[in-house]
């Protein structure tokens, strides 16, 4: 019954559309009211929640990808990447995806990499006779690569959601290849769609100008190599690394790049608190709805719910997949890693998995829900920017889905995908 109570209040505070944090709350709360136990143990398992040191990292992360999207890197990233792979048939959508992975790099965000990228690439592509619905498509679909790009936010979400016992510096190197593996997909998705549609190639501007444009962008593209390459190295932890990526981020778009005035400032601090404390709220009432989640020993029924059907691994991933993938439709990723990762993370383990392996899959997978709807995320900025009907991109995004589901079943099977990296430079 307390289980009931516990999920039934949660289901009914999401469909009247309260924040999923408060919804997670309210019936943590009424959950523990039921059982007897004291009220302030809700708060306390949520403040105990987020008294993790590696939390911190969050709102520097944040910061430096606010500080980057308001300072005018991404317009570099754009220039260089337009005269490296711009003249390939359909040039400005290979463009788009390649941006977006330089990018994802940086703001490990896949929000500013559509407020950012989106803004200038799409009237870009409706201006050389690309279709809005197609321009839209690869800005949404391209821009989940700083989910899994390092540095991202949600990884270190999910290593203190698996309990600490995750290495964060093996999350950021296990994230390279399936980052760049489904950008690779992306791309060859837009290249077919491309030819069929008979979309222009740019001309090669010779490689002068990619020479150029590189030296203007390796400078924003240095933030993540201080952030990821000062955890591998071992210099900094995961949380000072962050605080010097957001003071280098400041310091060159202040006084070296010039773009960030006063205004984007004030905007990059606003919109950095914002986020922060949305996901630090997120974090604490998920950690007492875990709490109770363990409590009814949902891991364990679940787990023989699902051996039940089948103990063949491939069919076990299968399942944790499509019922990842219905749920990214219907909720917030961060409330996703909360709440799943301490559901599925131990059956992964009694079927071999690695839990890197499983974290990278886990967030590619929620990173397709933030493009699918009725709470994709991505696909509503993505359609606001591009102002286009959602209906429309719908009809023609299927292709680009097919590609991440693609990357998605390398990763899920494939350990070597994302355990190839960390071994080679950890282990």
């Amino acid at each position: 019954m307390g289980l009931a109570i516990l999920l039934g209040i949660f289901a009914v505070g999401v469909v009247l559309g309260i924040p999923v944090a408060f919804a997670m709350g309210i019936a943590a709360l009424t959950a523990f009211w039921y059982e007897g136990f004291p009220l302030l143990l809700t708060f306390q398992r949520s403040v105990s929640g987020i008294s993790v040191f590696s939390l911190l990292a969050i709102p520097f992360f944040i910061f430096a990808g606010e500080l980057m999207l308001h300072g005018g890197i991404a317009m570099r990233l754009v220039r260089f990447a337009q005269t490296l792979v711009g003249h390939v048939r359909g040039g400005l959508a290979t463009v788009n995806i390649f941006s977006s992975m330089l990018f994802g790099g940086i703001s490990g965000s896949a929000i500013a990499d559509i407020s950012a990228l989106g803004s200038i690439q799409i009237p870009m592509m409706k201006e050389r006779g690309y279709h809005p619905d197609y321009a839209v498509n690869v800005t949404v679909t391209s821009s989940i690569a700083g989910i899994v790009i390092p540095p991202s936010h949600n990884m270190i979400i999910f290593a203190v959601a698996a309990g600490g016992g995750i290495s964060i510096s093996k999350l950021f190197l296990a994230g390279v290849v399936p980052g760049i593996l489904m950008c690779v997909c992306l791309a060859v998705a837009a290249y077919i769609i491309a030819i069929k549609r008979e979309y222009p190639a740019e001309a090669f501007p010779g490689w002068k100008a990619v020479w150029v444009s590189s030296l203007h962008a390796v400078p924003g593209l240095i933030t993540a190599i201080i952030i990821v390459g000062g955890v591998l190295s071992g210099v900094f932890t995961v949380t000072e690394s962050g605080a010097f990526g957001a003071i280098y981020a400041l310091l060159l778009t202040f006084f070296v790049y010039r773009s960030l005035d006063w205004e984007g400032f004030k905007t990059s601090v606003v919109s950095s608190v914002r986020t922060t404390a949305m996901v630090m709220v997120l974090i604490g009432f998920a950690s007492s709805f875990a709490y109770l989640l363990a409590l009814y020993q949902v891991p364990d029924k679940l787990s023989s719910f699902m051996l039940g059907i089948s103990s063949e691994k491939i069919f076990v991933l299968l399942m944790i997949n499509v019922m990842l993938l219905v749920l990214g439709m219907i909720m917030d990723m961060a409330a996703l890693i909360l709440i799943c990762t301490p559901i599925f993370l131990p059956i992964v383990k009694d079927l071999g998995m690695d839990p890197t392996q499983f974290g990278i899959m886990l967030l590619v997978n929620l990173g397709l829900g933030l493009c699918t709807p009725p709470v994709g995320t991505c696909l509503f900025v993505g359609c606001a920017v591009g102002r286009v009907k959602i209906e429309e991109t719908l009809k023609t995004i299927w292709p680009f889905y097919l590609a991440i589901l693609a990357a998605l079943i390398l990763i899920t099977y494939v350990p070597a995908v994302s355990l190839y990296l960390p071994s080679l430079l950890i282990d």
